[in-house]
């Protein structure tokens, strides 16, 4: 079933002396249970679609249609915790905001921190927390909205190496367990092949669709087993070259 259709989106920015072509006939759609990837050249306008779709960003042109009463959640780059606001007290932010600030939505947050681990550190601050602990906040945040599709903005670039690959199996774990879709972006090859069912890859900007991978893993489990997987390499290796990094 499509969740969401995307038809001949585009971005120009203007500026006082010229205009900017940024994205130009990006056409996708989205199904339901699908967690795609989007990588591309740095700077094409990867983030810029995502904001589009979100609507922190009008679009020029172009069409968005979002199935009846499908919720989408954006979780922008890094985590953007608020130093002064406990755990709970970041979570509970969207729904403030929302004026949705139910009994039942706060318990429904409780019962996520305690689902993931975070029961103990609800009244903690972020200061206090790992950086891998505080993406989860992040994400629990933008679940507490009870999305249907999630929107992430390069969710793991401010991580190390090492957080990265075990914070990527904890929202991956997450996002399958609450039946959630996801479109994620990402300049990160491994981990749209470890994670996405398919991985779109942009061209230079303006940008648009080079090409569309399906990602045929034969064990696929968690991101990090995946990267294991004897077809892994041959797909990095595809996307590697459709991308055309400069070295």
């Amino acid at each position: 079933m499509k969740l969401l259709e995307i038809k001949n989106l585009r971005k120009i920015y203007h500026t006082k002396k010229r205009e900017i072509l940024a994205v130009d006939d990006f056409s996708f759609d989205l199904e339901g249970g699908d967690f795609i990837a989007i990588v591309g050249p740095s700077g094409c306008g990867k983030s810029t679609i995502l904001k589009m779709l979100c609507g922190l960003e009008s679009k020029s042109a172009g069409n968005v249609k979002i199935k009846d009463n499908i919720k989408l959640g954006y979780m922008p780059q890094g985590d953007s915790l608020f130093e002064w606001r406990t755990v709970l007290k970041n979570c509970l932010l969207g729904l403030e905001i929302n004026k949705e600030l139910t009994e039942e939505n706060i318990n429904y947050v409780k019962h996520l921190l305690k689902t993931y681990g975070l029961d103990d550190f609800k009244g903690a601050y972020p200061n206090n927390l790992s950086g891998g602990m505080r993406q989860r906040v992040s994400l629990i945040r933008t679940l507490a909205t009870r999305p249907d599709i999630l929107l992430l903005d390069e969710p793991f670039s401010a991580l190390d190496y090492q957080s990265r690959l075990a914070v990527s199996d904890d929202v991956y774990n997450i996002i399958k367990k609450e039946k959630k879709s996801a479109i994620m972006v990402t300049h990160d090859i491994s981990e749209a092949i470890s994670m996405a069912d398919k991985v779109i890859v942009l061209s230079e900007r303006p940008c648009t669709i080079k090409s569309i991978y399906d990602i045929k893993l034969e064990n696929k489990s968690t991101p990090i087993n995946n990267r294991k997987d004897k077809n892994f390499a041959y797909y990095y290796d595809l996307i590697w070259k459709d991308i055309d990094y400069h070295v």
